[in-house]
């Protein structure tokens, strides 16, 4: 059993394809207790020599895909695929505080105070922004109908894209001045470093603005040019379910592609960071999470 390839941007985007395949979510329990045990035995040496290679990855995606890495514990159905990114601005920073809140949370305590200056900084943003943009192309007259109409359904990705970075900004800000873990080779803490913070969050936040792209870009340029089809303008009941189709392919296109921007455990050399963690170790490079 070989590992996969995570260093390269093709290995991560397989292997996140690999974990939101819907397919899981129809795996029955037994299924799931043979994959966990069918891993125990390669994991303790006492394998069957007739497993095969495929077998055990087969395995590897479902236990990914259904059991929590953290408490060991079965995922909701309905949560096991992550959809990150939905039309409504208010739903999609509330998702997004809360997936910063308990990232963070899983190896430090966050107040309950940055959770809410994360989320109100975020709606705000995300509120201010597009209603701006509404009144800006209601004042631009020399926009052509169709074009106006183009835009207006765009504006909520810079919206989101504002709002998503307000967010890890507001949530993350505590790690700009007190830093981050960084570990050598052997996984050893070599220091906590605030220039590796800012890499993470830099990081982090560009994946949020990508997130969304494909989301709210795809879909209204595409159907912009479907609503012409002489078809569906005699059949306008199909608009809706080929709306939907066209978001729900946009939906598994995006997620996967965002998340496998860069590595979670990304790498940096130890020549750019603070001179105390230089001098702590005698690696080139460290690595540090980057967070979610």
């Amino acid at each position: 059993m070989h590992p996969p390839t995570y260093s390269s941007f093709l290995g991560r985007l397989r292997h996140f394809v690999d974990i939101i395949d819907p397919t899981t979510l129809f795996v029955s329990e037994r299924r799931l207790t043979e994959c966990v045990k069918l891993l125990d035995d390669y994991k303790h040496g006492t394998l069957s020599p007739d497993v095969s290679d495929l077998q055990l990855w087969e395995a590897q995606k479902i236990k990914q895909a259904i059991i929590h890495p953290d408490t060991g514990e079965k995922i909701f159905m309905p949560f096991r695929i992550v959809i990150s990114t939905i039309f409504w601005q208010w739903l999609n920073q509330s998702h997004n505080a809360c997936v910063n809140y308990s990232n963070r949370n899983a190896t430090k305590p966050t107040p309950t105070s940055r959770f809410l200056q994360g989320y109100v900084g975020a709606v705000t943003s995300a509120v201010s922004l597009a209603v701006g943009l509404h009144l800006l192309i209601q004042k631009a007259n020399h926009m052509s109908p169709a074009t106006r109409m183009i835009i207006q359904r765009l504006i909520p990705f810079p919206a989101v894209a504002s709002a998503n970075i307000c967010n890890v900004g507001l949530m993350r800000r505590n790690e700009l001045s007190e830093g981050i873990d960084v570990l050598d080779e052997n996984g050893n803490v070599v220091g906590s470093s605030k220039i590796a913070a800012k890499h993470a969050i830099m990081e982090t936040a560009f994946t949020r603005v990508v997130l969304p792209m494909p989301i709210f870009v795809l879909p209204p340029i595409i159907m912009s040019y479907l609503e012409k089809v002489p078809l569906l303008q005699t059949n306008r009941r199909l608009l809706l379910p080929i709306h939907s189709l066209v978001c729900l392919a946009t939906f598994g296109l995006s997620l996967p592609l965002a998340i496998s921007l860069f590595p979670q455990m990304s790498q940096i050399e130890v020549s750019q960071l603070e001179p105390e963690i230089a001098m702590a170790t005698d690696s080139k490079v460290v690595i540090y999470n980057k967070g979610l």
